[in-house]
């Protein structure tokens, strides 16, 4: 599989993520649900914490990945769902620390929202990958 960035600008460079990625000759996708703070249960954890939140959410998306063979450096696309967008920028350089450290830069969408799908969430990252 090959893997092209298409990025006119160079000001997402500093958020880790790129306008357009474009993925030829992949043989599987992978499509992710929402990986959220929550444990092996479901219960949401670190609640008041958007660091907290941010690492676990990368730690269960990064076992998803790694259940279906995958890892981070395949992920061509990352959306993040937020009930606060100025926390997650503040905490953002877990993003870039994560991402970088796989050689992933994919593209991506950051939405703020009202809620999510439990109480106590502040951070949801949907994932789809290509291999």
């Amino acid at each position: 599989m090959d893997q092209r960035t298409i990025n006119p600008w160079k000001w997402q460079d500093q958020f880790a993520f790129s306008q357009g990625v474009e993925v030829t000759n992949a043989s599987r996708v992978l499509y992710c649900a929402g990986q959220a703070s929550v444990d092996g249960s479901g219960k949401p954890v670190h609640v008041g914490d958007m660091r907290k939140q941010l690492e676990q959410a990368f730690q269960n998306l990064e076992a998803v990945l790694q259940a279906a063979g995958f890892g981070l450096v395949n992920v061509v696309r990352l959306n993040y769902y937020t009930t606060d967008v100025d926390g997650f920028l503040s905490a953002a350089d877990i993003v870039g620390s994560r991402l970088g450290a796989a050689g992933c830069q994919p593209s991506g969408t950051l939405v703020g929202v009202t809620k999510l799908a439990f109480p106590g969430l502040m951070i949801e990252i949907e994932a789809t990958a290509a291999k």
